[in-house]
């Protein structure tokens, strides 16, 4: 079973993915819009991180350098969201993957199958 670290500040959103995502198999951790991603990601060890462009007070693009910047992390897959196609920065800055919202269940379900 693959390890989902959810960092989202909608809390809709947060209970649908929450609900998708274990319906799939995956066990999911939800962060706290506060609390610090690269320091989770370092803690939970996740196999995949599904994180929001926009995060509250945090930048995920800042959040993505912190995480790639260290090399026990290198096995994260990194899935970054956002309503505004910021695809080619968050590839750019370190994410595997960029999904623009609002998206279909089975466009994310595909992405993280492959």
């Amino acid at each position: 079973m693959s390890k989902v670290l959810l960092a989202e500040d909608d809390r809709t959103m947060v209970s649908l993915l929450t609900t998708l995502l274990k319906m799939e198999g995956y066990e999911v951790v939800v962060l706290d819009v506060h609390q610090d991603v690269a320091l989770a990601v370092a803690q939970e060890k996740p196999d995949i991180l599904l994180m929001d462009v926009h995060l509250g007070g945090q930048n995920g693009m800042d959040i993505v350098e912190t995480i790639r910047k260290d090399p026990s992390n290198g096995g994260v897959n990194i899935v970054m969201t956002s309503g505004l196609d910021m695809r080619d920065e968050c590839l750019r800055r370190g994410a595997n993957h960029f999904i623009l919202k609002p998206f279909m269940p089975d466009d994310l379900l595909n992405l993280l199958k492959n």
